[in-house]
């Protein structure tokens, strides 16, 4: 199958009217937000053309999105640990993370997330009442032990109950956490009596030398919670749906979910959803061959316009996150504060304004994110390298 990232033309990809292609002039080339320029899978289009043939635009229902994902796991993961009777279809990853936290947590009780993060993690989990404390990844952006040792005694202090928020694999650096990791975080989350909730929504993101491992796939785990979803790894964030995943030990919590939270899923993104994983896994395939490629041609890209930016070699994820900090642009954003996507500092302000390049601000990643940005690489060689030549003039000039 052709690599599906570059069968796109510009001129197409500005016809789209989501938010990455319309928040920034036509000047700008947006490699920002968390969404691929690809098209639809054959099977997921497929599935969308006969609902709308058959005007089959209802409420979702039926258990068959579960079982395409427990295929998918035990065939891609050697997993076989998803038990349809402890799953939930929910809106969507974020969504469903919040209504876990309403489920296991109160009010003021603290999450503890592995900075620097994903955003929205701060944003949701302080919108939801939930107060952050972040646990900083070591230099080599992986998971720092004794910083979350240190977080969870701090976050038991705070309030009876706690939690760790997962990004697994971690956006923004492409960790792919080995079982060894998840293994020692697992043991020390129990030692602390810390819950564990696992954003594992780039799992089938995971590029060539590197293994994903579910969370809930190694011991200590029973208690914790997973969500998955085809959203990234198929680019259907605007079909909403994921599923939210009970270990053993956590069954009687999820059963506490309420019903209402079925009602958000949209029937078409479950359908897509499904579509994806049973179907358009050789899709899948030929996409992580395009990116494994992206990934290589960006540290060269980087290597040559940008000498003085040193780029962490990303796992997972089609995001590559990259240390800016050398050319001495300081952040005017407020670090301790992040969370807002769309705000811009340092760098990121820097190459938008003079090259015409939208990136995502690292500090808005939390502790640690100042000075770098990350780069959105799930686009063609050839808007890749337009974007960094327009990069290093900028510095250049």
């Amino acid at each position: 199958m052709a690599n599906p990232l570059e069968q796109l033309t510009l001129d197409q990809l500005r016809t789209r009217t989501s938010i990455k292609w319309t928040a920034h002039p036509d000047d700008v080339l947006p490699l920002w937000v968390a969404e691929m320029d690809v098209p639809l899978a054959p099977a997921v289009a497929e599935i969308l053309h006969r609902a709308i043939d058959a005007g089959d635009t209802g409420y979702p229902g039926g258990r068959a999105y579960a079982d395409a994902l427990a295929g998918f796991a035990a065939d891609r993961w050697d997993w076989d640990g998803i038990a349809i009777e402890r799953t939930a279809v929910v809106p969507d990853v974020m969504m469903g993370i919040v209504e876990t936290l309403r489920l296991i947590t109160e009010p003021g009780d603290a999450v503890v997330v592995c900075a620097p993060v994903y955003p929205p993690f701060y944003a949701f989990v302080s919108h939801a009442g939930r107060r952050v404390v972040e646990a900083p990844l070591g230099p080599d952006g992986r998971l720092d032990l004794d910083a979350l040792a240190g977080a969870f005694t701090a976050a038991r202090r705070l309030s009876p109950r706690a939690v760790l928020l997962l990004c697994n694999p971690h956006n923004p650096t492409g960790a792919a956490h080995t079982r060894a990791e998840l293994t020692a975080v697992a043991a020390l989350a129990r030692r602390h009596g810390v819950r564990v909730v696992a954003d594992e929504i780039h799992a089938p993101l995971v590029l060539p030398g590197a293994q994903f491992v579910p969370y809930l796939s190694v011991p200590g785990a029973e208690d914790a919670f997973a969500l998955f979803s085809a959203s990234k790894g198929w680019n259907l964030a605007g079909l909403k749906a994921a599923l939210l995943v009970a270990g053993p030990a956590a069954a009687a919590d999820l059963a506490r979910l309420p019903e209402e939270v079925s009602h958000g899923p949209s029937h078409l993104g479950v359908l897509a959803h499904t579509a994806a994983l049973n179907h358009g896994r050789a899709w899948l395939d030929a996409l992580l061959q395009g990116l494994d490629q992206n990934r290589s041609l960006l540290a060269s890209l980087v290597s040559e316009h940008l000498p003085l930016v040193d780029m962490v070699r990303p796992e997972a994820t089609y995001l590559a996150w990259v240390d800016c900090r050398r050319l001495g642009l300081h952040s005017t954003g407020a670090p301790d504060a992040p969370g807002v996507v769309g705000d811009l500092s340092g760098p990121a302000k820097m190459f938008l304004d003079e090259a015409r390049v939208a990136l995502s601000s690292g500090h808005v990643f939390g502790t640690g994110g100042a000075g770098f940005v990350r780069i959105n690489f799930g686009t063609s060689s050839a808007i890749l390298r337009e974007a960094v030549q327009r990069m290093g003039a900028a510095i250049r000039s």
